[in-house]
């Protein structure tokens, strides 16, 4: 029997990158085995239950809980990053409650802390629990990054991580930090990505748009870009202004490169798609989604 992917139905409904990348700027990691990951993206069936409401309470205080793994991390030994304050914490399962309290009330760490991260984190969500498609496509690309990484000393930490939203966009990354996402990378494209990302250079074809963005702003943001960019250089871009209403916007960048600065004006406009968002609503069908596209970029 075929298996439908909400992945492979979101490149046919022709549904946009641009615009979906919001993310939380605070984020807390914590390594747990991939097998014991539930379908919440931040408890794990051994899990203690004061854990995991001690977890959901930072969640609703407004950071980005997700549990990471990879190959040869001890079970019980926990590694814990802080982004985007850039900690990293080393905790025997035993402690994790009383390293959390510490921490939420600013008592000492060092007991835990180790020296901070050398490279940012790249995540890759697998999270099969979740939805199928990160089980099918992100664990092809995990595996991908991982070995170039390895092989060819990069400077990147990679991780397997639970839901990173937008799972229709399979393979799901986030970059941390600063906050980066991006998605339908495939094994293919991860050398062009890890060498862009080395290079302080977003992936355009991957890429989703700034998180602090209105979705809006994230399509012109795109569109800016690929306007200005070339193969060796991205420019610097500061909003300036954005006018409009819910189905049309006028945003205005003012982009610098090395070789020169200027303003340029997207003319972005709300489109409706039919779109399945998870494979766990391939039963009910797709419903009706609104999705911002730029139709124009003009030099101001």
């Amino acid at each position: 029997m075929k298996h439908t992917f909400c992945a492979d139905l979101s490149r046919q409904q022709n549904d946009p990158l641009a615009g979906s990348a919001a993310h939380l700027e605070h984020n807390l990691l914590i390594s747990w085995p991939r097998a014991k990951w539930l379908r919440t993206l931040r408890h794990a069936s051994d899990m203690s239950e004061p854990l995991k409401h001690t977890l959901d309470r930072i969640a609703a205080s407004g950071r980005r809980i997700n549990l990471i793994h990879r190959h040869h991390q001890d079970h019980y030994q926990h590694q814990v990053f802080l982004m985007p304050e850039r900690r990293r914490f080393s905790v025997a399962r035993e402690h994790l409650e009383t390293f959390l309290h510490a921490w939420q009330h600013d008592l000492p760490l060092e007991q835990w802390e180790q020296p901070p991260p050398e490279h940012d984190l790249i995540l890759c969500c697998t999270h099969g629990k979740k939805d199928k498609c990160c089980a099918k496509y992100g664990y092809q690309t995990y595996k991908a990054l991982a070995n170039t990484v390895a092989d060819e000393q990069l400077p990147f930490d990679v991780w397997e991580s639970s839901h990173l939203g937008g799972c229709r966009l399979a393979a799901s990354l986030l970059l941390l930090s600063p906050v980066r996402k991006y998605g339908r990378i495939t094994p293919a494209e991860v050398a062009a990505f890890l060498h862009s990302e080395a290079r302080q250079q977003r992936y355009l074809p991957g890429y989703r748009g700034d998180s602090q963005l209105s979705p809006a702003q994230q399509a012109s943001q795109l569109a800016a870009l690929h306007h200005l960019s070339d193969a060796q250089e991205q420019p610097h871009l500061t909003l300036l202004n954005d006018e409009g209403d819910e189905q049309q916007r006028r945003i205005q960048w003012q982009w610098q490169r090395p070789d020169g600065q200027g303003q340029l004006t997207v003319y972005c406009q709300a489109t409706t798609i039919q779109r399945v968002d998870s494979c766990a609503d391939l039963d009910q069908g797709p419903t009706e989604s609104v999705v911002w596209r730029a139709y124009a970029v003009n030099a101001d």
